[in-house]
């Protein structure tokens, strides 16, 4: 039986990974398209051979769809994650799940009444480079975590530009669109949850509207490490990475933090040099695979609905941070707090 997705925003990931990575199911289809503006949904249909095409929602959910990927503008996405979840359709949402942390804890506790699958869609968690830390660092092979830094400034493309650097009502700015994504990556590598944040932001030319197009990020997590992170819009020739050291030993993974399967990883320790090896599988093919196994009941998408709240919290305490200019602790129950 195959799972019958309805794609909710007419958008470039999804022309570019996520129509793929449904294809590449053996059990999974693209039903229908919904867009807001009924020209583009039908141009976007037909140029990705996707059946139908609308422009409301209910009609979208009443098209026989089992799930709903949603990647439209962050402030849509709680409402139409929530509609979709009251009409019994399994979610995956981008990031961030909604614009506040406790909006977030909403739409999980939505899910978990209606008995559907939500999932954030953090793709990095499923690059094989970051998967290889994990293992190392679960293994014992750097000893005890200290301390990490992620890489993770670029340079944004125009076509992308548009609300994510002029909207702030549409929760545009780097904080929203990367940040969230270094703290889930830091969370997924270290297995561990960051517990403070002290924040920098800035506006290097790209950003209006009192966005932020870049940001530094200090972080505490709950063994005692500590890690940094740099998020931005602005750095055209600035490469990404994720280091991790340890007590034994250190990680320095190159070009890790990208949507595609790409980069290196090096650990290195007092026996010398090694490459770590790594599938170089597609990581939006393998998200989809696991979220159609939690439809089944087998396991959970690669990141939660409460991942998707744990990135959010942090992003909202990195903010708070930069505006507050002091360390701002980060709790998802209660959002973040000073």
């Amino acid at each position: 039986m195959s799972v019958k997705w309805g794609l909710i925003g007419a958008s470039t990931i999804a022309r570019q990974f996520m129509i793929n990575a449904i294809r590449a199911q053996a059990d999974g289809e693209i039903v229908a398209v919904m867009s807001s503006n009924p020209e583009r949904a039908t141009a976007y249909a037909g140029e990705n051979g996707i059946p139908a095409a609308m422009s409301s929602l209910d009609a979208l959910l009443g098209s026989g769809i089992d799930a709903v990927y949603i990647s439209t503008t962050n402030e849509l996405h709680l409402e139409q994650a929530l509609a979709a979840i009251r009409a019994g359709k399994h979610v995956l949402c981008e990031k961030p799940l909604a614009l506040t942390s406790a909006d977030a804890r909403n739409m999980v506790a939505a899910a978990q009444a209606a008995g559907v699958v939500l999932g954030t869609n953090h793709h990095l968690r499923n690059a094989g480079a970051h998967r290889a830390m994990r293992e190392a660092i679960a293994a014992g092979r750097i000893g005890k975590p200290i301390a990490a830094r992620v890489f993770h400034s670029v340079y944004l493309p125009e076509t992308l530009q548009g609300w994510r650097i002029t909207k702030p009502e549409a929760g545009g700015g780097v904080v929203l669109d990367i940040t969230v994504h270094d703290a889930d990556t830091l969370r997924f590598v270290l297995g561990d949850d960051p517990a403070e944040v002290s924040a920098f932001t800035q506006t290097a030319g790209m950003a209006g509207g009192g966005l932020e197009d870049g940001a530094m990020c200090i972080w505490r997590f709950n063994s005692g490490l500590i890690a940094q992170s740099h998020e931005g819009f602005t750095t055209r020739f600035a490469g990404t990475g994720l280091e991790v050291h340890g007590s034994e030993g250190s990680l320095i993974a190159s070009n890790v933090m990208t949507q595609k399967p790409d980069g290196s990883v090096l650990l290195r320790t007092a026996k010398g040099e090694e490459q770590l090896s790594f599938d170089r599988e597609d990581l939006y093919v393998r998200s989809v695979r696991q979220f159609h196994a939690a439809i089944r009941g087998k396991g959970q998408p690669a990141a939660t609905g409460e991942d998707g709240v744990w990135s959010l919290a942090s992003a909202e305490a990195a903010l708070q941070s930069a505006s507050s200019g002091k360390a701002v602790k980060i709790d998802p129950k209660l959002g973040s707090m000073n």
